[in-house]
């Protein structure tokens, strides 16, 4: 029998690779739910979060994100070939953590060493929340794997805790543990007034 490893990256990135092709251009200069970031910004610090949990899964030490933080994530800094470049970054990602040995000793990222098996929760983790910031600002649907959600509520649990309503659903309850509001809304637009 092959090896298992402990969470497949292949549901969440095909999810969202999906979410991609819904983001319409107008959509960049929208507010996310994360505090003060565009959809580009957002989408600009998931292709650097891909590529450097891709080589921390290598145990690669001298690529960009691994040995010291990344930049800030920027509008600017993204890439005009984003729509295709992320997709290929994400298939990288997947991949990676897909070999047994990416989940064993230490790996690091963000110029910070820890069990590879935080190192990779954390990267799905960060997959699941921004996935869902990014369906969440272009107004699209997003769904999780239940038992990848699980997997995510008990990590997140060891942190500072807040509540979710009893009867929150496993994305909601993970939202609320990573600390996001999972009634955020992007504000409505006030149309202009018509010419006289």
């Amino acid at each position: 029998m092959a090896d298992r490893v402990p969470l497949d990256f292949d549901p969440p990135v095909r999810k969202l690779r999906a979410l991609l092709l819904g983001i319409d251009n107008a959509e960049l200069t929208h507010p996310t739910p994360c505090p003060d970031w565009t959809v580009a910004v957002l989408l600009d610090h998931v292709m650097v979060l891909s590529h450097a949990f891709a080589q921390a899964a290598r145990k690669r030490t001298d690529a960009p994100g691994t040995a010291e933080p990344p930049p800030p994530p920027s509008a600017q800094h993204l890439s005009r070939h984003w729509r295709s470049r992320l997709p290929v970054l994400l298939e990288e990602l997947a991949t990676a953590w897909k070999d047994p040995a990416s989940w064993t000793g230490t790996s690091q990222v963000g110029g910070v060493t820890m069990p590879a098996t935080t190192v990779g929760t954390v990267a799905m983790n960060e997959l699941i929340m921004h996935s869902w910031d990014l369906a969440r600002a272009t107004g699209q649907e997003y769904f999780a794997d239940p038992r990848t959600l699980e997997v995510l509520i008990e990590f997140l649990a060891q942190g500072p805790v807040a509540s979710a309503a009893d009867e929150a659903s496993l994305l909601d309850q993970a939202l609320v543990l990573a600390g996001r509001d999972p009634a955020w809304r992007p504000p409505r637009r006030r149309r202009s007034a018509p010419a006289a």
